[in-house]
């Protein structure tokens, strides 16, 4: 767009040069040769005077672009034309001719080719006229009219535009370069400053999975263990009494080995083992633990999952884990089933839960953020999440993702 307009700009201005170059040659030629060679008599049509001035400045008017001549007397008669066949035609002036022979000037125009002045010239020949005054020897406003070829404008107009146009793409060229430099420098540096974030991220995630591994361990094997030994201490006591006190010390023992059961599941769900296609299944049970103490029927099926690598299990794990965290918390489901298997060259996850369900399109917008960044999670592993939803017809998470 920059160019087009700088080639329009361009042109007008070549065009108005040129033009300026026209009048600027007929007014010296109307001073150094028409003007001179004006005989005494040409007003009044004495017998001779055309022809003296004919031979004295037709050679010198017409040629080096100047394709017609003609002298107009104020009342419009055509005192002299390089076409003999005008001269002594008297046509009406327009309103610009009779300016410059009241006021003097310069004005040029495209010739009207239908004009009656212009009957003998051919229909297809552009021309410019351009016409100045001069004065006759005895003192009366005379009209100075030169024809030029549009060709001839038109070409003046390129030779004067061209070295504009080769400055103009040298300076679009030098713009070009300078910008994809700094396009490329840009580029670069929002790649340096991509690759040094996702280095932070993986540093922080790096941390992030450490602390929870150094937190499962430590209550693990601290407090995990302390509660172990403390029901199993209980159960004994409670074998050696009776009554009441044997009734009380088996609850309490209940009461911490319910404890203990949240607790791992809780560290599971913390910081689940190292995934393999073994020990998923296991992980899973865990998983849905919870779900069985709130009086939810849990159902855990896993199928071949031998040439599943551990990053495809990890998101299978992530995604089942706030699946079902969802369907505890919120959807007062009655049953939760979990799935996961192969299908061809894609591993499958459904959780599924016949619960309150939800309107899908408010979870797109945004309002279920975990389920959000899960989506955004599946795809950065080149996976697919859906969910399946409606108000009181139960929630589907579908996860695809190839192994």
């Amino acid at each position: 767009m920059i160019v087009g307009v700088s080639q329009h700009l361009g042109d007008r201005a070549a065009r108005a040069e040129a033009l300026q170059d026209a009048r600027a040659t007929t007014e010296l030629l109307a001073r150094s040769v028409a003007g001179p060679a004006v005989p005494r008599g040409l007003v009044d049509g004495v017998p001779g005077a055309v022809d003296r001035f004919d031979r004295t400045a037709l050679a010198r008017l017409v040629g080096a672009g100047v394709r017609r001549v003609k002298v107009w007397s104020a009342d419009g008669t055509v005192l002299y034309s390089d076409d003999v066949r005008l001269i002594g035609m008297r046509f009406e002036l327009g309103e610009d001719e009779q300016r410059i022979l009241a006021e003097g000037g310069t004005d040029a125009e495209v010739s009207d080719l239908s004009a009656p002045e212009n009957r003998f010239e051919a229909p297809d020949r552009g021309l410019i006229e351009v016409y100045t005054r001069l004065d006759s020897p005895e003192g009366e406003p005379l009209l100075f009219e030169t024809y030029y070829s549009s060709d001839l404008i038109a070409t003046r107009s390129d030779e004067v535009v061209a070295p504009f146009q080769r400055i103009n793409l040298l300076a679009l060229a030098l713009v070009v370069a300078v910008a994809t430099g700094l396009l490329y420098l840009l580029n670069r540096r929002i790649r340096v400053a991509g690759l040094e974030r996702e280095r932070l991220m993986d540093r922080a995630a790096a941390a992030s999975e450490a602390e929870r591994r150094r937190i499962a361990r430590d209550l693990h094997d601290g407090v995990v263990q302390d509660l172990a030994a403390t029901a199993f201490g209980l159960s004994t006591l409670a074998r050696r009494a009776e009554g009441t006190q044997r009734r009380e010390l088996l609850a309490s023992g209940a009461a911490l080995r319910r404890s203990m059961r949240d607790l791992r599941s809780l560290l599971v769900e913390n910081h689940p083992p190292g995934l393999t296609a073994t020990t998923l299944p296991s992980a899973l049970a865990d998983l849905v633990a919870p779900l069985a103490a709130a009086g939810i029927a849990a159902d855990v099926e896993v199928g071949d999952l031998d040439d599943v690598d551990e990053a495809t299990l990890g998101l299978v794990w992530r995604v089942a884990q706030e699946a079902v965290r969802n369907a505890l918390r919120h959807a007062r489901a009655s049953t939760v089933r979990v799935r996961v298997g192969c299908d061809d060259a894609t591993a499958v996850l459904e959780v599924v839960d016949d619960g309150a369900g939800f309107r899908a399109d408010v979870a797109q917008a945004g309002s279920h953020y975990g389920l959000r960044g899960l989506r955004s999670l599946a795809e950065d592993h080149g996976g697919r999440l859906t969910v399946e939803s409606s108000p009181g017809a139960g929630t589907t998470v579908r996860l695809e993702v190839r192994r």
